[in-house]
């Protein structure tokens, strides 16, 4: 079981290391497959450790990308993860489905993990090796989209954490205002404003950079035109 995302900087994670064993073995009861989380939730509440290991299967990439970028630190969001799936399996017997679900509980705790972390410790990044010099047509335009990304990386990272939560969830991980706000513990329309005041934000510190909206454009297009490389 590893994490899966774009976003490295850290080992991968087996699900033992959470401190649990899966109860796949001989006489044991068969892992558990497709069953919806508040299903798999009671289950661990009971106590079932192949439960907890595919909740953590199901639920681990994107938790860990939004560590990652909340933190900027692929080890720190390892701890972050971990910790949140510690609190899940402690927390399962008290843990009712309302709402946006075990997806936004868990999406809660470890945005308010991460903030506490980013209080309590300042989190240092390790800068990116220069890239080797690339022959191909689209070097140039690698280069190009490679600098633009990683201006919006610093400038994310530079933002207050609320603004930057809230362009994670909503932008990175694609959820709706009204699940971003239950996330964040907000109404809809503070949600909304929040939104607003996150993306000038960004904005004014991407023009900063001298990173422009076309800028964005040749990253995505570069992106597309190596997915559809390798497809």
């Amino acid at each position: 079981m590893t994490f899966h995302g774009d976003i490295t900087g850290g080992t991968a994670v087996p699900a033992e290391d959470f401190g649990f064993q899966p109860d796949a073995v001989a006489g044991a009861v068969p892992v558990i497959i497709d069953t919806d989380d508040a299903a798999l939730m009671a289950r661990v509440a009971q106590g079932c450790e192949d439960a907890f290991a595919q909740l953590v299967d199901r639920h681990m990439p994107a938790l860990y990308r939004v560590a990652a970028r909340m933190l900027g630190d692929g080890h720190e969001a390892e701890d972050v993860v971990q910790d949140c799936f510690a609190r899940m399996w402690q927390n399962a017997p008290r843990w009712s489905a309302t709402g946006a679900g075990l997806v936004g509980w868990l999406h809660r705790v470890t945005m308010n993990l991460c903030f506490d972390r980013k209080r309590r410790f300042r989190v240092v990044t390790t800068p990116e090796l220069p890239d080797m010099a690339d022959e191909a047509p689209l070097a140039d335009a690698q280069i190009e989209s490679d600098e633009a990304h990683r201006a919006v990386s610093a400038a994310l990272n530079d933002l207050p954490e609320r603004y930057r939560a809230a362009l994670v969830l909503c932008y990175y991980e694609g959820f709706s205002n009204a699940l971003a706000a239950e996330v964040m513990d907000l109404n809809i329309k503070a949600m909304e404003s929040l939104l607003f005041r996150a993306r000038r934000h960004l904005r004014d510190l991407l023009t900063e950079r001298d990173v422009a909206p076309q800028d964005l454009v040749a990253r995505a297009s570069v992106t597309a035109a190596q997915t559809g490389a390798r497809a």
